[in-house]
């Protein structure tokens, strides 16, 4: 059943009445004196939010007045209580159907209080999409379709970079949705992310260019394989516009630098127009190999996503992709879209490695691309998970001292904790509720020593629902302890 399907008021003890618009008014207060950040509709929602928790006059079933009348009632515009209806709707506390209005959903028990139960597996895990939305239905009548179409001839080895039609279906989207220069046989088509960074890392090795420069923070797996693959790890610092390109030490002994320039990893801040620039000049005065990370390119929910940095300098960017955000990881689906001058190699050494991908999988993708029905997904998805950022506004109302960082994008949300808490003490807690929730401490390339006081937490928040927000946000705030008392000394470390 889909989320919010069931609107019915199964138990429910005794009858449940309409709430009027004078009523909700005496519930809330004036529109003009709702506490709290945002505008009129954000605050709106954050009190009716408050009240369905409370239970009370706002208990499962109830029906909420129509928005006009709420409008009149409270001197709004319809749209700022449509817009707080519907962001409620969104979160799982509101259901509506034909006919029925709009009432207060059912949250079961163990909302409030915390539930007892753990999260599923990988709750808040950075970087993991809601599973529960992939699209299976899509994807199955994808591969009827592709087993259906395809020639005996598919069924062979094949060309190492890929399916040529997933190939061009893959460079027309990057193109279009991503400003990049993609060619068909510019791309190889590889096992994820990582598998692309692999391959590259092997052929620098290869080259006798093993230095990689690497944006500090980072994530540290992605450092583990670097090394693993015999490459030199040195880290250059990040601040609000990206990688710090004067930063960048003796640049002629470097053979690339990878950087996430979208929404980096895991501060979410996009690389500026001018670092871009300057680092583009640079890799082409040394020689550098960019790297391109653009694990989270599809996703910005306050404006279009920035291009990617590919599409301003494809001589010496290559470009790594794949659907393990915007599909699942489990499809083991990306791309690497290569420099001409290293695009020979990199095939080469395919071909030596993989003499043949999973053609199956690429004529489903292709497919999906062709119809339309990825972009379809990515806009569902991309709405679905804008409205999960209420985190940040749970954090304002719950956990004051709490800091969302970087621009709202991507999977996963940055958080300053306060510099009276110790980011250790409240990793532990939330990970024995069973969140998966990664330190900012870890990303360094230095971790900072655990009993320093302040840090900050990485929160997946893409498969959250919003009981284990509100469970997630309130065993942090506990765990981070209140304020110091005035005049109270500054904690050690």
């Amino acid at each position: 059943m889909a989320p919010h399907e069931d609107q019915s008021t199964a138990g429910v003890r005794g009858p449940i009445e309409a709430l009027t618009a004078s009523g909700l008014r005496a519930l809330t207060g004036d529109a003009a004196a709702l506490p709290g950040p945002g505008g009129l509709g954000v605050r709106l929602a954050a009190r009716l939010r408050e009240l369905i928790r409370a239970g009370g006059a706002l208990r499962p079933g109830t029906v909420l007045p129509p928005t006009r009348a709420v409008a009149a009632e409270f001197g709004l515009s319809r749209g700022v209580v449509v817009a707080a209806y519907e962001q409620l709707a969104a979160e799982g506390f509101l259901a509506g159907r034909q006919g029925s209005g709009t009432r207060v959903a059912d949250l079961g028990a163990g909302a409030r209080p915390a539930p007892k139960a753990p999260p599923p597996e990988e709750a808040a895990r950075p970087g993991v999409p809601d599973l529960g939305g992939f699209p299976r239905g899509r994807w199955l009548a994808a591969y009827r379709q592709a087993l259906t179409a395809m020639a005996d001839g598919d069924l062979g080895y094949g060309d190492p970079r890929g399916h040529a039609r997933l190939r061009t279906e893959l460079a027309a989207h990057l193109r279009a949705f991503r400003g990049a220069d993609a060619f068909p046989d510019a791309l190889l088509v590889v096992g994820g992310a990582a598998d692309g960074l692999t391959l590259l890392a092997d052929t620098l090795a290869a080259c006798g260019r093993p230095r990689i420069a690497v944006e500090d923070p980072s994530s540290p797996r992605t450092r583990a394989l670097l090394r693993r693959r015999g490459l030199e790890v040195t880290g250059v610092p990040v601040d609000g516009e990206g990688l710090a390109v004067d930063a960048l030490r003796e640049p002629g002994r470097l053979g690339a630098v990878l950087l996430t320039p979208a929404h980096q990893y895991p501060a979410g801040v996009p690389l500026s127009a001018g670092r871009r620039q300057a680092l583009v000049r640079l890799a082409r005065e040394h020689g550098v190999l960019l790297i391109e990370d653009d694990y989270n390119g599809a996703f910005r929910y306050d404006r279009e996503p920035p291009g990617c940095l590919q599409g301003l300098a494809p001589d010496v960017t290559a470009l790594l992709g794949s659907v393990s955000k915007t599909l699942a990881p489990a499809l083991r689906l990306g791309w690497l879209l290569a420099p001409p001058a290293w695009a020979p190699r990199l095939v080469h050494d395919r071909a030596l490695t993989h003499p043949t991908g999973h053609t199956l999988d690429h004529l489903a993708f292709a497919h999906l691309l062709h119809t339309g029905d990825y972009t379809a997904h990515l806009r569902r998805t991309r709405r679905r998970y804008q409205s999960r950022l209420h985190l940040t506004t749970e954090l304002a109302a719950a956990a004051p001292g709490f800091i969302p960082l970087g621009t709202p994008g991507g999977l996963h949300l940055p958080v300053a904790l306060p510099p009276w808490s110790r980011e250790a003490e409240v990793l532990a807690a939330v990970r024995a509720e069973g969140y998966d929730v990664q330190g900012l401490g870890a990303c360094a390339l230095t971790p900072p020593p655990p009993d320093r006081p302040g840090g900050g937490l990485v929160i997946g928040f893409a498969a959250l629902t919003p009981a284990a927000i509100a469970h997630l946000v309130g065993v942090a705030r506990a765990a981070g302890g209140p304020p110091p008392s005035p005049g109270a000394p500054p904690p050690p470390g």
